[in-house]
C-alpha cells in the first residue's frame, strides 16, 4: 500500500501545465492496467517493462518511470484478484483521492 502511495504521490503532479490531474491518474491507471495483463499473460516480473514498452502504449514517454515502482505491487497480489479485480481503475480511484 506504501508502494502505491508513494508512486501516486511521485505521478499525482502533471508535468505539462495542460495536463490535469484527471489525465494523469488515468495515465498511472493505464500503466496499471498494463502491468496486470502483462501478469495476466504471465510474463516474468522481470520482463515487465520490455513487455509493456512492446505494446506500443499511448501514455507520455514519461509514464514508462512508473513500470519499475508499480510492477512489484501488481506482482505481490493474489492471481485470483489479479484475474477478477480492474488494478486500473482501483489505482485511479486511488489517485482522485490524492
Amino acid at each position: 500500500m506504501l508502494r502505491i502511495a508513494i508512486a501516486a504521490a511521485l505521478l499525482a503532479t502533471p508535468l505539462a501545465a495542460a495536463e490535469t490531474k484527471e489525465q494523469s491518474c488515468q495515465y498511472q491507471a493505464d500503466v496499471v492496467a498494463a502491468i496486470q495483463k502483462a501478469r495476466l499473460d504471465k510474463v516474468k516480473e522481470r520482463d515487465v517493462v520490455k513487455a509493456v514498452a512492446e505494446t506500443s502504449p499511448t501514455w507520455p514517454e514519461n509514464y514508462n518511470a512508473a513500470i519499475p515502482l508499480i510492477t512489484p505491487w501488481v506482482y505481490e497480489q493474489k492471481m485470483r484478484d489479479v484475474r477478477k479485480k480492474d488494478l486500473g481503475a482501483a489505482w485511479l480511484e486511488l489517485c482522485l483521492q490524492q
